[in-house]
Formats: C-alpha cells, structure tokens, sequence
C-alpha cells in the first residue's frame, strides 16, 4: 500500500453523510461490506481534470488505502497527489444528489463540480471556466 508522504494534513476526508451513502450504495448493489470505493482523477471534462468513482474488489499493491467508519476509499498514486488533503461529501438537493469533492489543489473549477484545474495547469489552458459542458 502506497504510504502518506505528506505531514500535517489529512490524506482524504469524507463526510459522515458520504459515508451512510456509500454504505447504502454497496448494499442496494449486494456487494460485500470491505468493497473499496475507488476515487480517480482523469484527464477530461471541460476544466481540463475530472474526478470518478467506481466501487474497487481488488486494490492494487501500489494503491492507497484508508477506512472511514467501515468505508473503505481507495485511490491510485497519481490520483492521490491532485486529490491530497480533499473532502469528499454527499450533497441531496432538489435538483438531486450526488459526491461532491472539495479539492484545495484545484485553483479551478466547471459549473457542475465534477471537473477542475490545478494550479500547474492554470497557465495551459486559456478558458475561464464558465459554462460547463460535462454533462
């Protein structure tokens, strides 16, 4: 497992309401409690990065791992430098629910949350971030 290279700040953080959610998320999918759920960035979305998710059997030896409440989150070594010191929450509105990430490395972000730029790539890209085109 990928060890925390960095000192005085969390790795990752999720929120206690994330938490129920996943927790619910892997019973209605009658997957097994130690499941990981594994959160990624890649390149994409109209921002330049965008962040996933998607449920993890099998960590990898080089993946980092950490367990909030019984969750397990799981997260590649080249994701865990722009998500270092992220929070992850569940947020139900009335215009629905969803993961948010609240990402301090993005200088950046599009409208609808899921896409953001670092500062690295703040002088690459010339759009401003307005209208976001991810969905």
């Amino acid at each position: 497992m990928a060890e925390q290279v960095r000192t005085g700040e969390a790795v990752i953080s999720v929120t206690p309401v994330a938490v129920e959610k996943i927790k619910a998320l892997l019973a209605e999918k009658d997957l097994p409690a130690d499941t990981g759920l594994r959160v990624f960035v890649a390149g994409g979305g109209c921002s330049g990065m965008q962040y996933g998710m998607a449920f993890e059997p099998n960590p990898r030896e080089d993946d980092f791992t950490t367990t909030f409440e019984g969750v397990n989150i799981v997260i590649d070594p080249i994701s865990l430098d722009y998500l270092y010191g992220a929070n992850i929450d569940y947020v139900d509105t009335l215009m629905g629910g969803g993961f948010s990430i609240d990402n301090p490395n993005a200088v950046s972000s599009c409208g609808c949350g899921h896409s953001f730029r670092t500062g690295e790539e703040a002088g690459a890209h010339s759009h401003g971030g307005g209208a976001c085109g991810c969905h």
